[in-house]
């Protein structure tokens, strides 16, 4: 079954990813897009400065932008992406819940809400049945669903594998790509022949997202996971894909092997965007790298690498995509799994 889908902040760097991977799909159909005054009433081909190497898909190119209002949007769209800056999305996605949309977002505002799911897939889709909480507490027809941060969800599939010796404490240090700021977020004369050891708000979000992703959920309310987390944060002048080199302790005994066969055999999600396997371990100690792995498995798979004991426990590098699989990838996810859940 195909369900119509919407776009808000279409003409943004997510928005652009999101039309990338929404045309085609098997499950879903774009029928709106959504962005600033500026913008609403025109063709999406001159609305937005399209970025990505592939052309505009025909189907979407000449879709008039709406604002960004529910009373702007057709009323029997399926399914919202959002894209929104947090700022925006904190002051009209609850509107478009209230007024009956179902909103998967990657937006930042709201994430650590207590009745919002923040999800990955793969990693804890139990924690969908909020939705329900959420209706109850808010008073909604409609609903919304978060992703993570790029960084977080670079990271945190890597620690669900590894769970299973019971983590206690995480430190990670991020090495991440310019995109992740936005198109206008860093100029050149910054970040060419530099590195910037400091991203706003970001390292709070790794350190308090993962304790939500990672934790239980008892069908009523959610307990966040006791492991502590330590990040810091840095933009590197690489275009796509965030590398992190993380730090872990558990209280049972874990070999690099041992780490090893629990990544690798952490089982993916059967989902239409979901890879398989979900983390590639390299074996070679210089990968994963930026530039080589970033793309592979359409930009959705998780690559570690570096695996080694140490004096605190296990150290190891990871990578993933940052506008695709931690950003409109993460959200067109759980769009699929708000599909397979019957939500739709």
């Amino acid at each position: 079954m195909t369900h119509t889908v919407g776009i808000l902040g279409a003409t943004g760097a997510v928005g652009q990813r999101l039309i990338q991977l929404l045309d085609p799909h098997l499950d879903f159909e774009i029928e709106a897009l959504t962005a600033s005054s500026e913008s609403a009433g025109k063709p999406y081909r001159k609305a937005a400065k399209w970025r990505i190497s592939t052309p505009i898909p025909e189907s979407v190119a000449d879709i008039t932008v709406a604002e960004t209002d529910p009373d702007a949007i057709d009323n029997d769209i399926d399914l919202l992406f959002s894209s929104l800056p947090s700022a925006v999305g904190e002051r009209v996605e609850s509107d478009f819940c209230e007024a009956g949309y179902l909103v998967s977002s990657n937006s930042s505002n709201q994430r650590m809400a207590e009745d919002v799911p923040l999800v990955i897939p793969e990693v804890n889709a139990d924690h969908l049945g909020l939705l329900e909480v959420q209706r109850d507490e808010r008073g909604w027809d409609g609903a919304m669903v978060k992703n993570p941060n790029c960084s977080t969800i670079t990271m945190v599939p890597t620690l669900a594998a590894l769970d299973e010796f019971g983590l206690s404490r995480v430190h990670v240090a991020t090495l991440q790509a310019v995109s992740g700021a936005g198109y206008d977020g860093v100029t050149s004369m910054e970040i060419i022949d530099n590195a910037i050891p400091h991203i706003g708000g970001e390292e709070e979000k790794m350190e308090s997202e993962s304790k939500k992703l990672l934790g239980g959920f008892d069908g009523a309310e959610l307990s966040m996971h006791d492991a502590a987390v330590s990040a810091s944060c840095n933009r590197i002048p690489t275009l796509d894909g965030h590398l992190e080199n993380v730090w872990v302790e558990a209280e049972e005994d874990m070999t690099a092997e041992d780490a090893r066969e629990a990544m690798e055999s952490y089982e993916s999600a059967d989902l239409p965007s979901s890879p398989d396997p979900l983390i590639r371990v390299f074996e070679e100690p210089e990968r994963p790298q930026p530039r080589l792995d970033r793309e592979r498995e359409n930009g959705m798979q998780i690559c570690a690498g570096g695996l080694r004991e140490s004096e605190s426990g296990l150290q190891y590098n990871c990578l993933a995509h940052n506008t695709l699989r931690g950003a409109a990838g993460a959200s067109v996810l759980n769009g699929e799994l708000l599909a397979k859940e019957g939500y739709l």
